[in-house]
């Protein structure tokens, strides 16, 4: 049982309005975790370049969801918990539920949702952009159209039988919703600001609030894949023992059953245990943190062909 904590201050945000009605109504938000930064730069400069463009429609920035997590350098709050397996949290709960209760009414009153993240200090991420398969076509087509704007790529579309997410909360609000990954490490790349920014502009081009940007597609994988816990990256390929990981691929580097990802080693090596590939993909996520505890994922393989979009 979590005790209550004092009531926080409410979510850190600044709210731009382009002539007419207010509609549509974007939701930009970064730093789900505290240790992801490259989205939280980009929603910066976003508020800075945003006021007096919009054609229309309401964008509401959020540049650190989790300021807790923020302030500690970590991917969590003091409280241990991950705001986004938390969503939609509890008003008089600890620090995440609180932020995640708030977080999740900012998200239901919008229409339209992008949450920005990247690979935090322990992962590293080929540059992707995904969604929830949504039982709701109409949400789906949405989903699938500014996913192809955001224009990074991989566009991933994932199972939604997920819960406690930003994504699961706009699922169950019908709003239509991508996240986004960058490289991560535990810095900031300028290359993934630019590429956030140019991307949260082209999907307000989309839905009508920008004018349309004029850029050549980079789209290199469009994959989806409904089998549960796809898109769960912390289930992929868990480290069997603690240890220290020493990887053995590459960031896309393709793979097939049987090849080694990498190995788990004592501190001195001798009792490595290595961890074998068992698909046939491209290594979309890989961990870049050596030290691993037992069930730490190490990497996680993407399918390119097994689960084509549908139609």
């Amino acid at each position: 049982m979590v005790s209550p904590s004092p009531a926080s201050a409410p979510l850190l945000q600044q709210i731009i309005h382009g002539p007419g009605s207010g509609q549509p109504r974007l939701l930009i938000i970064a730093g789900v975790h505290g240790d992801e930064y490259e989205g939280m730069a980009a929603v910066r400069r976003l508020a800075r370049c945003l006021p007096g463009r919009l054609r229309g429609g309401t964008v509401t920035l959020i540049p650190v969801a989790n300021e807790d997590a923020f302030r500690r350098g970590c991917r969590t709050a003091a409280d241990g918990l991950d705001l986004a397996r938390t969503c939609p949290g509890r008003h008089d709960g600890s620090v995440t539920q609180r932020t995640a209760h708030a977080l999740s009414a900012c998200i239901a009153a919008a229409d339209y949702l992008v949450d920005l993240h990247s690979g935090g200090t322990a992962l590293r991420l080929l540059p992707t952009v995904g969604y929830m398969l949504h039982p709701d076509p109409a949400v789906l087509a949405a989903q699938r159209r500014l996913a192809r704007a955001f224009n990074l790529p991989i566009v991933w579309g994932t199972t939604a039988r997920l819960e406690g997410r930003t994504l699961s909360v706009a699922r169950d609000a019908g709003v239509p919703a991508l996240y986004a990954e960058w490289h991560g490490g535990g810095v900031c790349e300028p290359e993934g600001v630019q590429a956030y920014v140019r991307g949260c502009l082209a999907v307000m081009a989309a839905l009508g609030l920008t004018e349309p940007p004029a850029a050549p597609s980079r789209l290199e994988h469009l994959v989806e894949d409904d089998r549960d816990q796809a898109g769960h990256l912390q289930l992929n390929y868990p480290a069997p023992v603690d240890g220290f990981f020493e990887p053995e691929v590459e960031l896309g580097q393709a793979v097939r059953p049987g090849e080694p990802l990498g190995t788990v080693l004592d501190p001195l090596g001798a009792r490595p245990v290595v961890v074998h590939s068992h698909q046939e993909g491209i290594v979309l996520c890989l961990r870049v943190r050596p030290a691993v505890r037992a069930g730490d994922s190490l990497a996680t393989v993407l399918e390119i062909g097994a689960r084509p979009p549908r139609p």
